[in-house]
């Protein structure tokens, strides 16, 4: 920005001062239009020492009285000093892209396709080659110091680049410069080396983009056939991979599944043998033990029975001598009562008689029970 010095004729201090003429002089005239100046020479001076920078951009200030330099690498507005004891120049930080297409060069950051000859001697192009580089914001005071003040040091690009691509890929053959990743390393290397001549200038190139380079028509067809051989043995390579294994996957599979079964009958196996002694002393046991319960049993049964035998004896001598014994003293009774007795047994018992004769001059009477007695 520059300082507003104020002496034009169409400026506001003159007018102003034509005022002041017009009016004769007046002393409060003439107070009123020198602090109207002051205001306007304030207002003019505080303008004029503030410089804003905008995102993207870098700035050096510059002290004109020490020379000292100082780099502005933060959007905002800077302070400087009036009457030009600063002076603020600004550049553009923000990436910018150096485009090497087409068959002529329209401005410096423009210009023809790259063509480079081979370490074979044959000769091939890249028909879009982009750089994006940028001004470094902490090394502005290198770039104002070797480039200008303006953007100038964008004229770097077009010789530093063309000819650090040229050397770098010309390094290749045509079968390595076809190869992505020869391809990706030659780009590398040229990013490296242009770095090393931009760098102190305060310039880094932060990426190379080129596209397959271009060869004549037989030999792109020769790289179409070499790159689908290539691709088919790619191919192959993987089909045999996975074949691979899928055998080993496989007979991994069947390994640890025999495994398994092994691993599992010979637990079962030695389980039973670690078993069969406890098996056999438990079985022995409960064989003992069932013999015994078994002879304790019986011999009991035949204690009890021969008990139950014994008492069943003496039970029926004592009832067969009671028999006797009451036989013995119905001998002795009187028939009456042995009759009354009888009665007393047959209490409540009903007997039907009914006589009959088996001759037609019965002798004697003969009783039959008939139906049977109720």
């Amino acid at each position: 920005m520059q300082i507003v010095n104020g002496t034009g004729q169409d400026s506001p201090v003159s007018q102003l001062l034509a005022y002041f003429k017009k009016s004769g002089g007046d002393g409060a005239v003439s107070a009123a239009v020198w602090g109207i100046i002051a205001v306007v020479l304030t207002i003019v001076i505080a303008i004029s020492s503030f410089e804003v920078i905008e995102p993207g951009q870098v700035a050096v200030k510059v002290n004109n009285i020490t020379g000292g330099q100082e780099p502005v690498t933060q959007p905002g507005l800077v302070i400087k000093g009036p009457f030009g004891i600063h002076s603020v120049y600004v550049i553009d930080a923000s990436p910018q892209t150096f485009v090497m297409k087409g068959n002529a060069n329209t401005d410096e950051l423009h210009v023809k396709e790259l063509t480079v000859r081979a370490s074979d001697g044959s000769n091939f192009l890249f028909k879009d080659t982009t750089i994006i580089f940028q001004v470094i914001g902490a090394q502005a005071v290198e770039v104002i110091r070797d480039a200008g003040p303006s953007n100038d040091f964008r004229r770097w690009m077009r010789p530093l680049a063309r000819s650090v691509l040229r050397d770098e890929f010309g390094r290749e053959s045509t079968i390595s410069v076809s190869d992505p990743s020869k391809f990706g390393e030659a780009t590398e290397r040229a990013r490296t080396r242009l770095n090393e001549l931009l760098e102190p200038h305060g310039v880094v190139a932060t990426k190379i983009v080129t596209p397959r380079p271009r060869f004549s028509e037989d030999y792109e067809n020769l790289i179409e056939a070499r790159n689908e051989t290539d691709n088919q043995l790619s191919v192959i390579d993987s089909e045999l991979a996975r074949a691979a294994t899928g055998r080993d996957r496989l007979l991994a599979e069947v390994n640890r599944d025999q495994n398994k079964i092994i691993q599992e009958r010979r637990a079962e196996l030695e389980s039973a043998l670690a078993e069969a002694p406890a098996n056999q002393a438990d079985t022995k046991r409960k064989a003992d033990t069932y013999r015994i319960e078994t002879v304790g049993t019986g011999q009991a049964a035949k204690s009890a029975a021969v008990r139950q035998a014994e008492e069943l004896r003496g039970q029926l001598d004592a009832e067969y001598l009671a028999r006797k014994a009451t036989i013995e003293a119905f001998k002795t009774q009187p028939i009456e009562r042995v009759m009354k007795r009888l009665g007393e047994k047959l209490a409540g018992v009903t007997i039907g008689i009914q006589p009959w004769a088996d001759d037609a001059t019965p002798s004697r009477v003969r009783i039959e029970e008939i139906g049977g007695v109720r």
